[in-house]
């Protein structure tokens, strides 16, 4: 089973980054990527607050877990094999803080990042 990520396709950034992880080699077998603002999308019937997905970032492991924010990019980049060792330093005791310091702000300036006119063409809901 794979990981899913619910993403905002409407974000510039948000799209970017998206992107970039799903054209890496490997990725997509392993990770599914879901656009959380295409119409069709309804995130009640995944088990998610529409309102919280809009403030952070979440994805739900194969066992049906949710993880929000820094603990759902650190899920994320353990299944990208490059990005694993940012996994562990997300993961780490000491670091751990300053990602969720520096995630937290992020989050906070997200809303007025430029948006697209269209979602993110790479999957549907």
């Amino acid at each position: 089973m794979k990981l899913t990520v619910y993403y905002d396709g409407l974000c510039q950034l948000c799209s970017r980054e998206i992107s970039h992880y799903y054209g890496l080699q490997g990725v997509k077998d392993q990770v599914e990527f879901v656009d959380y603002t295409n119409p069709r999308f309804d995130a009640h019937a995944e088990g998610l607050d529409s309102a919280a997905l809009d403030k952070y970032m979440h994805v739900k492991r194969p066992d049906g877990q949710i993880r929000v924010g820094v603990d759902a990019f650190a899920e994320l980049w353990m299944r990208v094999p490059r990005f694993r060792w940012l996994a562990k330093l997300a993961g780490n005791r000491l670091l751990n803080p300053l990602f969720r310091l520096g995630y937290f702000a992020f989050a906070r300036v997200r809303p007025w990042l430029p948006k697209r006119r269209q979602s993110c063409p790479l999957t549907s809901a």
